[in-house]
């Protein structure tokens, strides 16, 4: 890895809550980073998310982390980096979409990394004419703060491509595990079934505190798992869980109905206010 040349800029597809994330942390390391959305509004939220990430540095050290960000509305302003890191919406269809995109655009030698948490990298790769450079780079929310980069070798990724990614996951101060591609990779696979079991509880009449501390003191788990899938999203749990169901066609990853109702109720977590927990009065809501 260290003769590998230095990763020096970024593209990152994507400002939401991931997006942003990343691109801070990318401009923290000293890297140049373009930052890609579709609309001025995507953008300025995106901002407004960084802007909050590094409100607690000095005066000085937020400039310099802002000065190697730039942010547009057109991603082929990024088509001269090293790297991509795309952030949209966990969907096949969209990141496929994007995936010809940047195919198309970018220069011969550039990476292409998704930071899904859940989809295949092989059928991400499969609509682009580099497969050999497409490779999971699944950062961990918060991202300024989450330790771990795990990175996901698809079938045709490539041994150089898999070095590039582990020499830019040091780069940006990020520990590294490498995943196989089958759904839900490393983490997710051993996590996403405890947040439904979880689930499962409360659906059952158990009170989630009860079930957090449970976790926390008795397994020693420094955050519940039902505030966790608060933070995470109920709808990116239940999609991620829908994801791993049919990948394995095994009921083991069945998501629990309880998560579907508060899904369709618009109970997402802390994002809307409500989930297991209400984040207006912070206390446990009554499902």
């Amino acid at each position: 890895m260290s003769q590998m040349n230095p990763c020096k800029k970024v593209l990152v597809v994507g400002c939401g809550l991931m997006g942003a994330g990343i691109t801070q942390v990318i401009a923290q390391a000293g890297l140049n980073v373009i930052a890609s959305d579709r609309t001025e509004a995507d953008i300025e939220r995106g901002k407004s998310q960084i802007l909050k990430g590094i409100s607690k540095k000095s005066n000085e050290e937020q400039q310099r982390i802002l000065s190697h960000i730039t942010f547009t509305t057109n991603m082929e302003d990024g088509k001269d980096s090293d790297l991509v890191v795309e952030a949209v919406p966990e969907k096949l269809e969209i990141k496929q979409q994007v995936f010809k995109q940047l195919d198309r655009f970018m220069k011969p030698e550039a990476i292409l990394a998704s930071n899904t948490s859940s989809l295949s990298i092989a059928a991400i790769s499969s609509v682009t004419n580099r497969p050999e450079k497409v490779v999971g780079l699944h950062f961990f929310s918060p991202v300024p703060i989450m330790k771990l980069l795990e990175i996901v070798q698809g079938i045709n990724t490539g041994e150089q491509t898999l070095e590039f990614a582990q020499s830019f996951a040091e780069q940006i101060n990020k520990k590294t595990i490498v995943a196989n591609d089958y759904p839900g990779f490393t983490v997710n696979r051993v996590l996403v079934p405890m947040l439904n079991e979880a689930a499962y509880l409360v659906m059952e009449g158990n009170d989630p505190e009860e079930v957090d501390n449970g976790m926390m003191l008795g397994a020693n788990h420094p955050i519940g798992p039902l505030k966790l899938s608060d933070m995470i999203g109920i709808d990116v749990l239940l999609h991620t869980l829908e994801s791993l169901y049919e990948g394995f066609n095994d009921s083991k990853y069945r998501p629990c109905p309880l998560l579907k109702r508060m899904v369709d109720a618009g109970h997402y977590g802390k994002k809307t206010g409500q989930g297991f927990y209400s984040y207006q009065k912070e206390k446990v809501l009554q499902v």
